[in-house]
């Protein structure tokens, strides 16, 4: 995903890996195995920062009844794999603590309800700021020496492409990743229309919008037409984007940052505005009305 499958440490990824490998001796990639993406993630690791050490694992539990389609509960699968590896380097036994790197986007961690009907367990929220502090304490309470840290979270993914430290490598790679909620679903193309794909589709557009050469399954979202601007993700993003126009970034927000775990709000109501403003002008730029 991108900048998150392009981007993850110990829950390891692209923009994230290299510039955590400017300025760490060490580090290593996990991820889960995802059919259609795991070669990507290969190649991915291979090279950034000269190479990541990587770890590939699929849980492959199964259980009764109908399948779950969605894959709301993956980030939690992301950490606990994080926390297995992190326990079992060396460094775990040498140091005080290990950290394990979440790097998501700030706006995707809060990923705040765009309407009514998306609150709760209906929009994934397992790299929110609540929930990541939440499972510290649990980590704490076990004696698991393993410190969770998003050093993403008060950035836009727009922003991550813009200060990228290898721009050369992010311009020859972020194309080829993924980021779709719906990839599986589509034959292995990304939609370009679930609201990760739009928030993929304004960072390019923000960073640089020559370099998304990405094959969307759904490439024109201001087409008058259910599929297109009448699909339910970009009506969300912009009856979202109306909201805050009419009312302002705070009535929207609602309850998306109340926790006691948020240190720095007014940081992450910044973030979530210039998050904002890249999905506009995507939504512009295509001509949702």
């Amino acid at each position: 995903r991108l900048p998150e499958a392009w981007n993850r440490c110990p829950r390891c990824r692209g923009i994230h890996a290299h510039d955590r490998v400017e300025s760490m001796p060490i580090i290593r990639g996990i991820r889960k195995t995802v059919r259609g993406d795991a070669d990507k993630q290969v190649d991915f690791a291979a090279k950034i920062g000269g190479g990541l050490g990587h770890l590939q694992l699929n849980h492959n539990a199964h259980t009764p009844g109908v399948q779950e389609a969605s894959q709301r509960a993956r980030s939690l699968v992301f950490i606990t794999f994080g926390v297995i590896a992190a326990t079992a380097l060396k460094a775990y036994r040498e140091v005080a603590e290990v950290p394990l790197f979440v790097c998501e986007n700030g706006f995707i961690a809060i990923n705040p309800p765009l309407t009514g009907g998306r609150l709760g367990s209906l929009s994934t929220r397992t790299a929110h700021p609540e929930f990541l502090a939440r499972l510290q304490k649990v980590l704490d309470a076990a004696g698991l020496r393993v410190k969770i840290t998003n050093p993403y979270a008060s950035k836009t993914k727009g922003e991550m492409l813009k200060d990228c430290a290898d721009q050369k490598l992010l311009g020859a790679e972020a194309a080829r990743s993924t980021s779709c909620g719906r990839f599986q679903r589509f034959n292995y193309r990304q939609c370009g229309r679930c609201v990760p794909c739009q928030v993929r589709r304004a960072a390019f557009l923000a960073w640089d919008p020559t370099q998304d050469s990405t094959d969307y399954v759904y490439e024109s979202i201001g087409k008058d037409d259910a599929d297109y601007s009448g699909f339910d993700d970009v009506r969300s993003v912009a009856i979202a984007l109306a909201a805050i126009k009419a009312d302002g970034i705070e009535a929207w927000l609602g309850h998306a940052l109340a926790s006691p775990f948020i240190i720095d709000r007014p940081a992450l109501v910044g973030m979530l505005e210039r998050g904002l403003e890249e999905l506009r002008a995507l939504h512009q730029a295509y001509g949702v009305k």
